[in-house]
């Protein structure tokens, strides 16, 4: 038996003859003077099935919090952003109608960004003002869908309307149609000496995007005003912002978007400009999946326990069969069936409550959130308030399928043990 590898191990499973099935499903169930055994193997059979739905639920929730997180994002955000090399960009048209000559992109729009500051009743905050084409913006961008109030069509050039978003509207203590200066840390020389350029901009509309980076420090302009209030000429843009029919081909577009691009600019992708908001989720995932992978492993280990103190009190058993006329062989398929069936059960319950805790997870917090007078997440604190979950069947395929390989290599030494009983020692004494 010590070639035996993984090959003659599938196929050991699957030449199990009637007699040694049936004899391997009695065995789960100890002697009456020995209930320890089966305890230890329901022990064994949920430790798998509390792992693999804790597993299942872990991995779900974080990619539930990454797809909430990259929406959000690129809700305001765009896929793809093309700005010119020196931050201005004069024949956006041009560059505009060449990224849409590709399949993939579907808009396309103008974006003028620069860094300010707002002010309100000697309240200051730092914000990032981005000027649009409200008309245009609705091809980038789902801000439309954002605003508690107001609209985006408010934004009218030669106006000086400003939309913010609805934490910095707490911050300032402001409502719609409430007036604000916005202050460009672009200076103009004056006999006093260089002073900060300000202008009264009008509040026309709040936006939520459920992102504090956004609702706090993001305030919307007409790109008319922008290009005004920054000194940059009317065909000056800082960049064009495209959306895809399917944003996780960006940096593939992105590669593929220079060299038709007549102009020199630069081009990146949402990956790499938000890359560390979704490297941090996708290392938690990682880190907290091999954590709780470590539940199956050590009741992988009782299964093998189980199995050892099996063939201990199955001594006599084993020797008998033996002495009909059992082969080695015969003998291990027994125990692999024990063993086995653990593993077969375990990992469908656990399969089973996985994918029923991590659909309803939203449901049970809040049931607990009732019950106990908690809550979780709070909006003041976190970006996201609600447990999202999305649960993906290559993950739960994935954890089941290491969860059944592990119970099966658990049973390789026991039955191996087994089957080099010796039937004159186990009967010595019988």
């Amino acid at each position: 038996m010590a070639n035996f590898g993984i090959p003659s191990y599938t196929q050991v499973l699957l030449s199990v003859s009637p007699y040694e099935l049936f004899i391997g499903l009695r065995y789960t169930r100890a002697k009456r003077r020995n209930h320890f055994i089966s305890f230890i193997s329901l022990i064994s059979l949920l430790g798998i099935t509390l792992g693999m739905t804790a597993l299942i639920t872990v991995m779900s929730v974080m990619n539930g919090f990454q797809k909430e997180v990259r929406t959000r994002i690129l809700g305001v955000a765009s896929h793809i952003q093309v700005s010119g090399i020196d931050g201005k960009l004069t024949n956006w048209r041009q560059v505009a109608e060449e990224a849409l000559r590709h399949p993939e992109v579907e808009g396309a729009a103008p974006y003028v960004s620069a860094q300010g500051m707002v002010s309100f009743d000697q309240v200051v905050s730092g914000v990032a003002v981005r000027g649009i084409l409200p008309l245009m913006e609705n091809n980038v961008a789902d801000l439309a869908d954002m605003m508690v109030d107001g609209k985006l069509d408010n934004l009218v050039p030669g106006q000086f309307g400003i939309i913010i978003g609805l934490e910095l509207s707490r911050i300032l203590g402001v409502f719609t149609g409430d007036k604000i200066v916005l202050i460009s840390p672009q200076g103009q020389v004056t006999p006093a000496g260089i002073l900060p350029r300000l202008k009264q901009f009008t509040i026309t509309g709040i936006f939520q995007a459920g992102h504090s980076e956004y609702d706090s420090g993001l305030v919307l302009i007409h790109m008319a005003d922008a290009q005004t209030l920054y000194r940059m000429e009317d065909d000056q843009v800082s960049g064009v912002r495209l959306k895809l029919r399917d944003l996780f081909q960006a940096p593939q577009v992105a590669r593929e978007l220079a060299p038709t691009i007549s102009t020199d600019v630069h081009i990146s992708d949402w990956s790499r400009q938000h890359a560390n908001y979704f490297r941090a989720i996708q290392i938690e995932k990682r880190m907290l999946s091999l954590i709780l992978a470590l539940i199956i492993a050590v009741a992988a280990f009782n299964i093998v326990s189980t199995l050892v103190m099996a063939v201990t009190d199955k001594q006599s058993d084993i020797a008998i069969l033996r002495t009909l006329g059992a082969s080695p062989r015969s003998i291990m398929k027994i125990f692999i069936v024990q063993g086995t069936l653990i593993g077969i059960v375990g990992t469908t319950l656990g399969v089973i409550g996985g994918m029923l805790l991590a659909y309803n997870v939203e449901a049970v917090i809040a049931l607990i959130e009732r019950l106990f007078s908690v809550r979780f997440l709070s909006p003041e604190v976190y970006y996201i308030s609600e447990i999202p979950s999305d649960p993906q069947m290559s993950d739960i395929v994935a954890v089941a399928a290491v969860s059944f390989v592990l119970t099966l290599l658990a049973t390789l030494y026991p039955s191996y043990r087994a089957s080099r009983v010796n039937p004159a020692e186990a009967l010595r004494y019988e």
